[in-house]
C-alpha cells in the first residue's frame, strides 16, 4: 500500500535522484512538498503516516530527508508526531474552489456543519470612502456592515467582515445570519442571481485579535482573501475582507488554458 504517496525524485541518481549531495536542506524542503499535497488531498487514510523508513522507501529519500521534512510540515502545524502513536494529521484541511462562486456552507456541503458566530449586523450611516469606492455608491448613501466567525464541526476556520449597499443590507439584515450565507440572503434581497467575483489572495500572519476569534496563534499563517462580488446586470453588492485559517483549509482552482494573445 503506498497510502497516496509518490515519488519525488528528479531520475539523477539512485532512489530516484535524491543524492547526498544535493543540501540537506533542499532535499527536505521537496520531501515536505509532496508530503503537504497529499496531506492536503486525504492521501492518509485515518490522519496517519507511515513510518520514516517506510516513507523514505516510497519517495526514494533518504531516512534523515524524511526526518527533517516531517519536522518542518510539524513546525507548520500538519503533523504532530508522539512517541509510541507515530506521525499524525493534526486535521483535516477542506478545500474551496477559487473557480466557482459560492458561499462556504455552500462550497463545504457534506464536509459538516457550518455555524455562524455573528460578532457584528449593522447600519452604517457613512461608508468608508474605500468601501463606497468598491461599491460604487456615495460615502453618505450609507450601508450594512456585517462580521461573523464562521465554525466548522465545532471549530473556527475563518473571519469575514463584509459591506453592502444600504438597500440590499438591509434585507440581508432581517435574514437568518446565523444559518445562512449571505450570498443566498442578497439573491433573495435583490431577486437577482450574483454573477462574478474578482478574488485576490494574500498570506499574511494572524494579528493577534483575529488569532483569538479563529484560536489559532498570534502570528500564524492565515488566507486573507479581498472580494467583490456582483449581480449578473454587473451591479457590485458585497465587498468582502476574509480571514481563513491556513491550518484548516486549501484554496483550489481549475485553470483552463486559452489561445495565446494574438501577435501584433
Amino acid at each position: 500500500m503506498n497510502h497516496g504517496v509518490e515519488r519525488v525524485g528528479d531520475g539523477s541518481g539512485p532512489a530516484g535522484g535524491w543524492v547526498s549531495s544535493r543540501p540537506r536542506a533542499e532535499r527536505a524542503r521537496r520531501v515536505a512538498d509532496v508530503l503537504r499535497q497529499q496531506i492536503g488531498e486525504g492521501g492518509f487514510g485515518g490522519g496517519r503516516l507511515p513510518d520514516e523508513r517506510a516513507l523514505g522507501r516510497q519517495l526514494g529519500a533518504s531516512r534523515n530527508a524524511v526526518r527533517e521534512a516531517l519536522g518542518l510540515l510539524r513546525r507548520e502545524g500538519l503533523i504532530t508526531r508522539r512517541r509510541g502513536v507515530g506521525t499524525t494529521v493534526v486535521m483535516p484541511k477542506y478545500g474551496q474552489g477559487l473557480d466557482r462562486l459560492a458561499g462556504l456552507a455552500e462550497a463545504l456541503a457534506g464536509h459538516g456543519t457550518v455555524t455562524n458566530q455573528v460578532r457584528v449586523a449593522e447600519e452604517v450611516a457613512v461608508l468608508p470612502d474605500a468601501v463606497a469606492a468598491r461599491l460604487e455608491v456615495p460615502a453618505e448613501a450609507g450601508g450594512v456592515r456585517l462580521e461573523r466567525v464562521r465554525w466548522l464541526n465545532g471549530l473556527p476556520l475563518s473571519l469575514d467582515t463584509s459591506y453592502l449597499p444600504a438597500d440590499v443590507g438591509a434585507a440581508v439584515l432581517a435574514g437568518d445570519l446565523v444559518g445562512r450565507d449571505v450570498f443566498g440572503l442578497i439573491e433573495e434581497a435583490t431577486g437577482c442571481r450574483l454573477g462574478r467575483a474578482d478574488v485576490v489572495v494574500h498570506a499574511v500572519c494572524a494579528d493577534p485579535d483575529t488569532a483569538a476569534l479563529l484560536g489559532i496563534p498570534a502570528g500564524a499563517a492565515v488566507f486573507a482573501l479581498e472580494r467583490l462580488t456582483r449581480l449578473t446586470d454587473g451591479r457590485a453588492v458585497d465587498t468582502e475582507s476574509i480571514h481563513v485559517r491556513a491550518d484548516r483549509m486549501t484554496l483550489r482552482a481549475t485553470l483552463q488554458r486559452g489561445l495565446p494573445p494574438a501577435a501584433t
